[in-house]
C-alpha cells in the first residue's frame, strides 16, 4: 500500500516502538505509587515530558499530557473560558471540530462566540482577529496549521495581537509540531495543543502546553494528576513512545521537510500539467511540507478515494474525524470554494517513509482514475472533460 493520508495518521515508528514495549510487559507500575515500580513509571513520564517540552521550547513544567490533540483543545477552550469572568471566544471558522465544538458548547453555556472568516487562500488576516476582540474575550483560538488545506497561519503577528489586548491565545498546533519549528516563547502564545499519532508516535497520547500564570478550569476532574489540569492515571507506555516521536521529530524534522516538500511538489506539478481542470486549494507557499489538496472538477472526492484505495493508494477528502458525518468541508465552504469544487476535492499528505517511486506511481494512477470517473460524470459536457 502507498500511504498518503498522513495528516489523518502516521505509522509508529520502530524506534518508538522499541521504547514503548518495556512498560508494556513489565514496567507497569502505577506513577502515583511510591514503591519502586510506580517511582521507575514516574521518571519515565518525567523524562518524556521532557521530550515532548523539548519540541515546543516550553518548560517542562509547563506540558500537560493528554489523551491526544481532542482533548488538549477542550482543555484550553473550556477550562480558559471557565475560568474567566469574560464571557465571549474569538476563533477561526475554519478551526478543526475539536475547536468548533467546544465552542458550540461554550455557546449553550451563554457564552459568545466569533468565528472569524479566512481567504479563498485558506488563510486567516491577522487584523480580522483583532477586529473581533473586544473587552469581554477570555480567549483567542486560532490553528497553527490548517489539517484539510495545510495552510499555516501567522501565529506570531496574532499572539501579539492578543497580548497587547489582553487576551491569552491558543492555537491547535496538531498538524504543525513536528513539521515545522514551534516555540512557544517567540510565538508567543499562551496554550498550545500537540498529538502523538501525527508525528509517527502512538494514538492515545498528546499534550498542552500552558504558559506559566495561567491556569485553566480542570475539565477532567479526579485524582489531581498534572498538576490538577488533567486527572486519571497516566499512560505511561503511550507518553513514552510520544516522548520518543517527539525527539525524532526534533532530530529530523528539517531534513524530513525538505525531502517531503520535494515529494510534494513533484506531484502537485504532475497535477498541474498533466490533469486539466485541477487545483491547489489553498495558499502553494504558505502551507505544511507534505500536503497537497486538490479539487479535480466534474469527480467526486469519494468516488476518487475508492478509485485509489483499489489500487493501493490511501488519500481522503479532508478530516478523518469528520468522515462519518458525510457533510460537505466546513474548511472549503468557508474558504470560498463552489460546491463542484468541494465535491471534487482530494487530500494527499506526504510522510516522511514516502518515497519518489511511490509519489510517481500515484500520479499515474490519479490520471488514469479521474479521467476514468470523468467518462461518467454528469459534467462531462460543461467543462469539455
Amino acid at each position: 500500500m502507498i500511504y498518503l493520508d498522513n495528516a489523518a495518521s502516521t505509522p509508529v515508528h520502530a524506534r518508538v516502538l522499541e521504547a514503548m514495549m518495556p512498560h508494556l510487559r513489565e514496567a507497569y507500575g502505577n506513577p502515583s505509587s511510591i514503591h519502586r515500580s510506580g517511582r521507575e513509571a514516574a521518571r519515565a513520564v518525567a523524562a518524556a515530558r521532557a521530550r515532548v517540552a523539548a519540541l515546543v521550547a516550553a518548560a517542562p513544567h509547563e506540558i500537560a499530557l493528554t489523551s491526544g490533540g481532542t482533548e488538549s483543545n477542550n482543555m484550553a477552550i473550556l477550562g480558559i473560558a471557565r475560568a474567566s469572568p469574560r464571557s465571549r471566544v474569538v476563533t477561526t471558522q475554519i478551526e478543526h471540530e475539536a475547536v468548533l465544538e467546544p465552542c458550540a458548547q461554550l455557546e449553550s453555556e451563554g457564552h459568545a462566540v466569533t468565528r472569524v472568516r479566512a481567504g479563498r487562500d485558506g488563510l486567516v488576516d491577522p487584523a480580522d482577529v483583532e477586529s473581533a476582540i473586544t473587552a469581554d474575550t477570555s480567549l483567542v483560538s486560532v490553528m497553527a496549521a490548517n489539517n484539510e488545506v495545510g495552510t499555516v497561519q501567522d501565529i506570531a503577528a496574532i499572539a501579539a495581537i492578543c497580548a497587547r489586548r489582553g487576551v491569552p491565545l491558543h492555537t491547535d498546533a496538531v498538524q504543525a509540531a513536528g513539521k515545522v519549528p514551534l516555540d512557544v516563547a517567540r510565538l508567543g502564545v499562551s496554550l498550545m495543543s500537540i498529538s502523538s499519532h501525527k508525528i509517527n508516535g502512538p494514538k492515545g497520547a498528546g499534550a498542552l502546553y500552558v504558559r506559566d500564570g495561567l491556569r485553566p478550569a480542570p475539565v477532567v476532574r479526579g485524582g489531581g494528576q498534572e498538576r490538577g489540569l488533567r486527572s486519571g492515571t497516566e499512560n505511561v507506555a503511550a507518553i513514552v513512545g510520544f516522548g520518543e516521536a517527539c525527539a525524532m521529530a526534533a532530530e529530523q524534522m528539517a531534513e524530513d521537510a525538505a525531502r517531503v516538500a520535494s515529494l510534494r511538489d513533484a506531484l502537485v506539478a504532475g497535477v498541474a500539467e498533466r490533469i486539466p481542470h485541477s487545483s491547489l486549494n489553498g495558499d502553494a507557499a504558505r502551507r505544511l511540507p507534505g500536503n497537497a489538496h486538490f479539487a479535480f472538477l466534474g469527480v467526486r472526492g469519494e468516488d476518487l478515494i475508492i478509485k485509489l484505495d483499489e489500487h493501493g493508494i490511501a488519500a481522503s477528502t479532508g478530516s478523518a474525524c469528520s468522515v462519518h458525518t458525510q457533510k460537505e468541508s466546513h474548511v472549503l465552504r468557508a474558504m470560498g470554494l463552489g460546491r463542484e469544487e468541494i465535491d471534487g476535492s482530494l487530500r494527499v499528505t506526504v510522510g516522511p517513509q514516502n518515497t519518489r517511486a511511490e509519489i510517481d506511481e500515484t500520479l499515474e494512477t490519479l490520471v488514469s482514475c479521474v479521467a476514468e470517473l470523468r467518462r461518467v460524470s454528469p459534467f462531462r459536457q460543461k467543462y469539455g472533460l
